[in-house]
Order: C-alpha cells, then structure tokens, then sequence
C-alpha cells in the first residue's frame, strides 16, 4: 500500500502538499508509515469532486446505492483480516481485540443500515401536503483513533445510502486502516467522487473541511474540546452538524442485583480497549454499607485482565494509543492520589521507552468533586464512589457535564425507574446489549444528534413540504 497518495474523484493520486505526517505503532514506538499532511488544494480537490459527484448521485436509484453498499460490505468481509492487523499495528489492539469488537461488529452494522434504508420512507403524505427527505450535499466525516473503522462506517454509510457524498478525514493518528478502506471502494466501482479521502491532522485539514463553503454537513467525533472548535466553525458556514464527544459514565449498582454482571459489564468497557472508549462506565456507583464487599470483587475481577503486548497473546489488553495519551493517563493517576483517593489496584505507569503500556487502575474513597470523577481520563481507570440511597445515586450520576452513557444493575423494576432518571444518551439495564440499530449520542457536552438506528440516517437528511 503506497501511504502517500490521497483517494480523490476515484483514482489514487500524488498530493499537492509535500508534507508528512509519521504513524507510531504505540505498542513498541516504530514508525510504521508516514501519510500526507494534506493543503488547501488537496481539500479543495476533495471537496469538488464530492461536490460534482453528488449532482448525479442523488438521484441515483436507491436500489442501485444498496447494491454498492452491499458489495461493498462483502469486499470488507474479505479483507477484514488485513484491517484487524492494520489496527493492530497502528493503534496496538491484539488480534482478538481488533477483530472484535474493533472490525466485525462495523461490518455487521452494515447490513443493519441496509435493512433501515430498504423501510425507510422518504416521502410521507400528510393532509393536504407532502413531506419529503432528501440528501444535503458534501458530507465531511472526521473521524477519530479510538475506533478508526467502526466510527467511519457509522457515518459514511447512512450518508451515502440517503444519497449524499463524502469526504473523509480519518485521525492523523490512526489513518491506515481508512487506506484498506479505500481500496474497497476503488475496487466495488463507487462512481468518482462520491467517497474522498484526504488525511492531516484535525486542527489543520479537519478545519479547512469544517470552513470550507462546499460542505454541507459535518459529522466529527472526539473530544469536546474539537468539538466546540468543530461547531464553531461549521455553524459560522450555516452548515448541519453533528459532533458526538466524551463522557464520563455511571455504572449504578442498586442493591438486591447481579453485582458480579454489574461490574464484569462496567469492567469490560473500561479495560478491553484500554479506557479508550467514550461510553466506558467508568465511576461505579455502589452501595455505601457494601462498599468493602464490592472493593473485593472490583480488584479480584480486574486480576483477570491481561494487559500487555498485542503481539504476545491472542487476546491481551494492550496500550494506549500515543506519549500524549500515555501521559494524560499517568497525570489523572497521580492527581487521584493527590486528591486523596485510594489506589487499591494499579500503579503509577513509569516508562513509555518500549510502548506507551499502562495497567488497569482501581480507585476508592472517590467523591464527585474529584478531578478523577469529573474528568474524561480515557485510560483503564475506574472510579469506586458511594451512594446513601436511591435517589442519592441518580444525583451522584447525573452531577456531571457528560451524558453519553450510564448503566444500572438491579432489580428490574427499580433499575428501570433509575434508567428513566440518568441524564444520557444511553443507557444499559442489566443483561441489556447496545446495537448498531439504536442511536447513539449524549446529553449535555456529550454531543450533538445522534448515530446509528434510524436518527443515524436523519441526520444526514432535510425535510421539504411540498402543497399540491
């Protein structure tokens, strides 16, 4: 695979800008690649031919955009092996841990977009008028590191299924798999223009999509920070929006349920993908007079974790995506003992000469006001905080600036009357699973809109009424 080419109006071609950007595999620090730091030119050639494509894609049949979705899927299934040593090597996943849930839940979710779209009705008649949906035009995805395919795939399919066309931007940091990605679509014969593939860093390239006047809607993931700076641009332009960002999670475990799924579930999402997961539960919430029980079950269930090389075992929890996140980590583990909480599983992280490893973390006697409860560390670091009863939790959990996700762990009835109460975008109820077929989104600076089930597709739709 040649990284120093951009996939432009269907073909491969040399940049404009003779700038470079290297890529780490962040599990032993060797430049795997370099990708270019695309310039204006580069964006603007994306951009219009995205712009061209769309005239006639629109229009495109729905039949036909399904059919090229479809094969597209099918391509994908072939080379889901490349794509899960790709994100093995540029954001350090194990073979296990990249094929899932990294690669073939996205391409399961492919399907589950077709199916929305076949049932989906554009056109609704209303009494003594029309409704109508159609596509906006040039799509720019940004997407991040964290999940490089899976975040791609839940915004450029719904896009082009509705009609629209692309222009995507993949994290500097976690490019390459976005290059496989390509290919695929150079291979099913997508017309020219309809799908773009420019790279750089976001406060570059991600800004010229975001402030450029031929784009129509702009979809980012990440942080809150880029979020803001996303919107800010983008609603300057009059453009659609859609920014999904951080969170910081509760877990609630009421007393009388399954403490043992509660916190294998909560512990999952925090490890399996080195914290790196937006929606992780990281502060779980407990019981305040069984809090010592739940200590000891948290610490003897995180000793089951192996966390270390990805190219050691199978399936190994391995490290974080870059010095910059390796550091982040390693300042909010500090700060939490500074701020006097308890370190009962865990260290400090030392050296990040050989890769950027950090091992699980488990934190007690945590209060709310604590930087470690408050802040988005993404890193493996769970936070144990005591409630005083029922309402107390739901409080506890909705103090916080997130709404992405939370979970309750308990008697049915009781945890449904809980769930309605948690200001979030999601939210998992005991043996409950999230699919790709619901949206996905959160409350408050968690986000804007929402991705996946049918809101996904809507959001990449307008309305016209039309009186005859």
């Amino acid at each position: 695979m040649d990284y120093n080419k951009l996939y432009i109006d269907g073909e491969w071609i040399k940049p404009d800008s003779q700038e470079q950007i290297e890529v780490e595999n962040p599990a032993n620090r060797e430049i795997i690649a370099k990708i270019p730091s695309s310039n204006k030119n580069d964006v603007d050639k994306a951009v219009n031919a995205a712009k061209r494509a769309f005239e006639t894609w629109q229009y495109e049949d729905l039949n036909k955009r399904i059919e090229l979705v479809e094969k597209l899927r099918d391509e994908m299934i072939n080379k889901k092996e490349d794509m899960a040593s790709i994100i093995m090597d540029e954001l350090g996943r194990s073979k296990s841990f990249a094929l899932n849930p990294q690669v073939e839940p996205y391409i399961d979710a492919m399907s589950d977009f077709i199916d929305i779209v076949k049932n989906y009705e554009f056109e609704r008649n209303k009494d003594g008028y029309k409704v109508r949906k159609e596509p906006f035009g040039v799509v720019a995805a940004i997407t991040p590191w964290n999940y490089p395919l899976g975040q791609i795939i839940k915004k450029i399919i719904p896009a082009l299924l509705v009609g629209n066309t692309i222009v995507l931007k993949p994290s500097q940091k976690t490019p390459l798999v976005a290059y496989t990605l390509a290919e695929c679509f150079d291979k099913v014969g997508f017309p020219k223009g309809v799908f773009n593939l420019v790279t750089g860093a976001g406060s570059k390239v991600g800004k010229m999509l975001t402030e450029h006047k031929d784009v129509d809607v702009v979809s980012f993931t990440g942080s809150v920070e880029g979020g803001k700076k996303v919107g800010e641009n983008s609603i300057k332009g009059i453009k659609k929006v859609t920014l999904e960002l951080g969170g910081k999670s509760p877990a609630i475990l009421l007393k009388g349920g399954d403490y043992e799924l509660g916190i294998k579930k909560a512990l999952n999402t925090v490890y399996n993908n080195t914290g790196q997961t937006c929606s992780a539960f990281t502060r779980l919430l407990v019981p305040e007079d069984e809090k010592e029980i739940i200590e000891k079950m948290v610490v003897e269930k995180t000793k089951k974790y192996k966390f270390g090389n990805p190219y050691s075992e199978e399936k190994i929890v391995g490290p974080l995506a870059s010095k910059k996140q390796f550091d982040k980590v390693k300042s909010y583990i500090e700060k939490g003992l500074d701020e006097g909480a308890k370190m009962i599983y865990g260290e400090i992280p030392k050296d990040s000469s050989k890769g950027y490893y950090v091992g699980p973390v488990v934190f007690t006697d945590v209060t709310n006001d604590m930087k470690i409860a408050r802040d988005e560390i993404f890193g493996p670091v769970i936070s144990i905080i005591t409630y005083k009863d029922k309402e107390d939790a739901i409080k506890i959990a909705n103090d916080t600036t997130f709404g992405l996700a939370g979970a309750v762990f308990g008697p049915e009835i009781e945890a449904k009357e809980v769930a309605n109460k948690i200001k979030a975008g999601t939210i998992t109820i005991n043996q409950g699973s999230p699919t790709h077929k619901a949206p996905f989104g959160g409350y408050k600076h968690s986000g804007i809109g929402r991705e996946g089930g049918v809101a996904g597709f809507e959001a990449f739709l307008q309305e016209k009424a039309i009186f005859s």
